[in-house]
Formats: structure tokens, C-alpha cells, sequence
């Protein structure tokens, strides 16, 4: 997958959120577990786009961890909304199951440029 395609990936898995969160009950446990999802699931591909303005390898590396942090972040929201919203364990889970396609993707992207980064060195 390019940075085109991710990018675009990323950005419509920002907008699944949105939308998962818009036909959640209005409740204290929704409300604000859903704010925080909104801020980590946005900053997945906000991040993304930073990394791929990077300025060096290691600069690279770097923002890719933050959208891998982000990812994470997400998944458990989405787990901690599963809990309470039992009604939408379909939409939630398949949320969280492209959250984990994309942190699959990022971790296995890190893994890679750092053995490509000892390649070069050695």
C-alpha cells in the first residue's frame, strides 16, 4: 500500500469513527468515552500525513510511533464503548477490526524501515 492509498485510509477510518460515534446513545459514558475517541481516531491520520512529511528516517520512525500509539488508543475506546453499547458490537468491531488492519500495517512499516536502516548500515 502507498502513502497515497494509507493516507486516504486513514482519513475514511477517522470519518467510520465519527460516524460509529454519531448513532451512539447520548449517555456520561458515551459522551465522553466517544470525545476521546474522536481526538485519537482523527490524530491516526493526522499523524500519518505529519510522518510522511518527515524529515528523516528517524523523524519518520518517530511519527509512525505516535499513529501506532493512536491506533491503540482507539482500539481500547472502541473496546471500552463495546462494554456499554452491546446493541452496536457489529459497527464497533468493525471499527477496531481496521483499527488493528492499520496497526498491522504502521508496525510492520516501522519494523521494516529499521531493518532496512541496520541494512544500510552495516
Amino acid at each position: 500500500m502507498n502513502s497515497e492509498a494509507l493516507k486516504k485510509r486513514t482519513k475514511a477510518y477517522s470519518i467510520s469513527i465519527a460516524q460509529l460515534i454519531s448513532i451512539l446513545p447520548y449517555n456520561v459514558i458515551n459522551k465522553n468515552y466517544s470525545n476521546q475517541l474522536v481526538r485519537c481516531s482523527s490524530s491516526v491520520g493526522a499523524n500519518y500525513r505529519a510522518a510522511c512529511r518527515a524529515k528523516s528516517t528517524a523523524d519518520f520512525i518517530n511519527k509512525l510511533k505516535i499513529v501506532e500509539e493512536e491506533l491503540d488508543e482507539t482500539m481500547f475506546f472502541l473496546e471500552l464503548l463495546e462494554e456499554f453499547n452491546a446493541d452496536k458490537k457489529d459497527d464497533i468491531r468493525r471499527n477496531w477490526s481496521e483499527g488493528n488492519e492499520l496497526l498491522s500495517i504502521i508496525v510492520s512499516s516501522i519494523v521494516t524501515i529499521r531493518r532496512n536502516e541496520q541494512n544500510r548500515k552495516s
